[in-house]
């Protein structure tokens, strides 16, 4: 394979995501965040919004690259033991990240 000068060839990246609703309480942000935090985890991305009738549910995506799938779900397991969590969903996907 040939590459052009300045450019290098691409390698992927798994991410770990997280999906996780819960009742919209203040605390509840800081809280997720923490879990993450604890284990000295930056999120490359976080989305987070208000949902149903009166706003009542807080449906939060989280996005973790180059974790580890136990780490992930022991993550998950966490926050899923929460007050106020309903849901916790996880997957994993690939990026292309070129350097």
């Amino acid at each position: 394979m040939s590459v052009q000068p300045g450019f290098a060839p691409s390698r992927s990246f798994p991410v770990s995501c997280f999906s996780v609703v819960a009742k919209a309480e203040p605390g509840i942000m800081p809280r997720v965040i923490q879990v993450f935090a604890k284990r000295g985890l930056v999120p490359s991305q976080w989305y987070s919004i208000t949902h149903g009738a009166a706003r009542q549910d807080l449906h939060i995506d989280v996005q973790v690259p180059d974790l580890d799938p136990q780490l992930r779900e022991l993550i998950a397991e966490t926050l899923r033991q929460m007050i106020s969590v309903e849901t916790v969903l996880t997957s994993e996907k690939n990026r292309a990240l070129s350097a």
